[in-house]
């Protein structure tokens, strides 16, 4: 039973919550709270949860109709990210958004090809058919996990365009080989041996590249200006992801803290090649409540980690609207451990204490709360709750220990979404545990005898 406390905080909270009933008047209210801000940035609670997945589609497609944003920039690798961006901008050969996707193949491939993923990819080509270039939206990656492929795609720009830059960069490259595609045992090996570090290398090929971009530039036409970005971004990629790989063996927030800051860097540099004279880039941003919500109102931004939420926040201001998301109970699709097959999995209720639990108290099935206009439920919400993370993979038997974290919510976003009962997003890849889900798994799974 709730306390006191707990009673007068959820009364309160259902006096200002804007319920979400799926009329297209839902999410009025949150673009009027973005107004005239140039970055909007959807989290989710979850990176498995189908409603999370098509509630930022749709507040995006408005973001993008109505107030003129024309960039989508997601928590994924920057080459899978620009396949999809050249399909959706109708210059790939790819047939369909299913194959503009299939770049997506690295674990957790159903973080990105998934049905809502691929409805919105859709949308998104035909919205900007028929546009002039500069009015249509394109779809970009911040991540930079993908060291061996930005690596690749280097290699084939500087081919087509200097074939002696590209025999330079090669023999660079090369010092990774001794690894072959394991950035985690390359990490590991420069962090036991400097002598192992390839630092040194990608940090030269950047330059050689930043250096000779001015020169790209000018030729004849044969090299488009996205061509030259997406090839220096790429080398921006594998020298963060070289630094990010061998952080992850010195412990601490180093890793996390690297990566977060390549994210937020990234989305400088796109809104900057994307912005023009009197009219700048204005950009939504989707990912994990983890990154997007300000780390400075958590636990774990007083152990040291920032993200990129935080980053944004302090270069831009109120010109960046944070946007969090929250769930009671449902199912999600995670998978039990790195690397294992992804299951559509039950999500435990909230634990007693948590925002989560407080939210369902509300008695009202989905709802939006203004975190940033003053109000008794804001004021009510700044002691810190226990607030639920779920990535890619769910532990429910440990529950408390890995998928919860004190925060401040009013201090964290300016807005909070909540959906009391979800369900999982759905892969394109649909497995056999996945179809079963966790209630229906046979008791001599998985074995079958």
């Amino acid at each position: 039973m709730p306390s006191h406390d707990d009673r007068a905080t959820i009364a309160a909270v259902r006096a200002a919550a804007r319920p979400l009933i799926g009329a297209p008047a839902d999410f009025d209210a949150l673009l009027a709270l973005a107004g005239d801000a140039r970055f909007v940035l959807l989290g989710e609670a979850s990176h498995g949860t189908h409603d999370f997945y098509r509630v930022r589609g749709e507040i995006t497609k408005r973001l993008i109709r109505e107030k003129g944003f024309n960039a989508v920039a997601v928590e994924a690798d920057w080459p899978d990210a620009y396949r999809v961006n050249r399909y959706v901008r109708g210059r790939s050969p790819d047939a369909d958004a299913d194959e503009a996707l299939s770049g997506f193949r690295r674990f957790p491939q159903w973080m990105w090809r998934n049905a809502d993923v691929l409805d919105f990819v859709g949308w998104l080509r035909e919205h900007n058919q028929g546009r002039n270039e500069k009015r249509q939206a394109g779809f970009y990656g911040l991540d930079l996990y993908s060291l061996h492929r930005s690596m690749d795609a280097v290699l084939d720009y500087l081919r087509i365009v200097d074939p002696d830059a590209a025999r330079r960069a090669a023999a660079r490259y090369a010092c990774f080989d001794h690894f072959g595609r394991d950035a985690q045992a390359y990490g590991y090996a420069a962090t036991l041996d400097r002598r192992n570090s390839c630092e040194e290398a990608v940090a030269i090929q950047l330059r050689e590249l930043q250096a000779t971009a001015a020169e790209y530039a000018r030729r004849d036409g044969r090299v488009a200006a996205d061509d030259l970005f997406f090839a220096e971004q790429n080398a921006k990629v594998v020298a963060s992801a070289e630094g990010y790989y061998r952080a992850m063996y010195q412990g601490g927030q180093a890793s996390w803290n690297l990566r977060d800051r390549h994210m937020a860097a990234t989305l400088e540099t796109l809104a900057a090649f994307l912005g023009t004279a009197g009219q700048p880039a204005r950009i939504v941003v989707w990912a994990h409540n983890s990154h997007l919500g300000d780390a400075r109102a958590t636990e774990l931004g007083a152990r040291g980690e920032l993200n990129l939420g935080q980053l944004v926040r302090e270069q831009h201001g109120r010109d960046a609207l944070l946007a969090g998301f929250t769930t009671y109970e449902g199912s999600v699709s995670a998978a039990p451990d790195w690397d294992a097959q992804v299951e559509r999995r039950l999500v435990r209720p909230g634990l007693p204490g948590s925002y989560e639990a407080l939210f369902h108290g509300c008695a009202v099935p989905n709802f939006l709360l203004d975190l940033r206009t003053p109000s008794p439920a804001v004021t009510a919400l700044m002691v810190p709750r226990l607030e639920r993370a779920i990535g890619v993979i769910y532990r429910p038997e440990t529950e408390r220990l890995s998928h919860y974290f004190a925060v401040r919510l009013p201090h964290q976003f300016d807005t909070v979404l909540h959906y009391d009962h979800t369900r999982a997003v759905e892969p394109l890849e649909r497995t056999q545990v996945w179809e079963l889900g966790e209630a229906g798994l046979p008791e001599t799974y998985p074995s079958a005898l």
